[in-house]
């Protein structure tokens, strides 16, 4: 994004417990930008936190809005939880009211972000300690996140999979342009050759009216358009594309390769990091490009 745009920030509605929108107002010089950040998993030893505040002072640096899209805990270590082990535990957590912990260190740690998270979304590691334990922990540090810190607007929670409406009116005009996002913390294992982008064909084919659909989950870094033909109301024929974003993630499985269940299941190294979203005014329309933060 150019240093000549004007950077301004959204204002957030919630519509229901799985759809918001976001609004802003937009000119010739203007721009903003998103961090997508699924797969933190920040209470596990090999969450990279390093790079987690990394891309979080570049979010505040840019007045940019962070949404984290699903497992940003790892939370295994759980009593009724098959795959624990209390090695993958970190010191803070070693304690007897487990989950507790995780939530008050998570809220410290976050704080100095409050006024740029804007969402954060169920994972499969959070809906299994919903299942086992009956606690749901991104509702829990949500609200902590807004008692504690008081962000400008609350910080929203979001479902497994939902929809995000950008909604951008022009400065002194009547006319509005918006962007639909559809976010699906993500299913699978992605594949070794794939990288998800089958599970993302299917996506495709059964999502309709999305600009931008955003997924994590199988830990890759992969950004594809896809292109289809769609005849308007007024029976011309149009192209329409939509923007699919499969984001990395912050927890780094493989280190030398030695041994673990990472590399006895045969996975790769992954690439550590999420996505980056600009938009932009061009030709007075709303244009975007994505890119991998690393």
């Amino acid at each position: 994004m150019s240093n000549d745009l004007k950077l301004t920030t959204f204002e957030i509605e919630r519509n229901s417990r799985n759809v918001h929108t976001l609004r802003n107002f937009y000119s010739a010089d203007w721009g903003q930008t998103l961090l997508f950040a699924p797969d933190l998993h920040w209470d596990n030893p090999k969450s990279d936190h390093a790079l987690i505040k990394k891309h979080f002072d570049e979010a505040k640096r840019r007045n940019a809005k962070i949404m984290l899209f699903g497992d940003t805990f790892c939370l295994m270590q759980g009593k009724y939880d098959p795959r624990g082990n209390k090695s993958d535990l970190r010191p803070e957590h070693q304690v007897h009211d487990y989950f507790d912990s995780i939530v008050r260190t998570a809220v410290d740690f976050f704080g100095p972000y409050a006024d740029n998270i804007c969402l954060v979304t169920q994972g499969n590691h959070e809906t299994s300690v919903l299942k086992r334990h009956e606690t749901d922990i991104v509702t829990r540090f949500v609200d902590m996140m807004n008692i504690v810190h008081r962000p400008i607007q609350p910080i929203q929670s979001g479902g497994y999979g939902g929809w995000v409406r950008f909604v951008f009116d022009r400065e002194n005009s009547s006319d509005k342009r918006t962007v639909k996002l559809k976010y699906f913390h993500g299913s699978g294992g992605g594949g070794i050759v794939t990288k998800g982008m089958i599970t993302n064909q299917r996506r495709q084919a059964q999502t309709q009216g999305a600009d931008i659909i955003v997924s994590g989950h199988v830990h890759e870094d992969v950004m594809a358009t896809f292109s289809y033909e769609h005849l308007n109301e007024k029976g011309v024929v149009e192209i329409r594309h939509t923007q699919h974003i499969i984001a990395g993630t912050y927890k780094e499985e493989f280190a030398d390769g030695d041994h673990g269940w990472h590399i006895e299941r045969g996975a790769p190294p992954k690439p550590l990091g999420g996505a980056w979203l600009d938009f932009f005014c061009e030709g007075g329309e709303i244009k975007f490009n994505t890119y991998r933060a690393k």
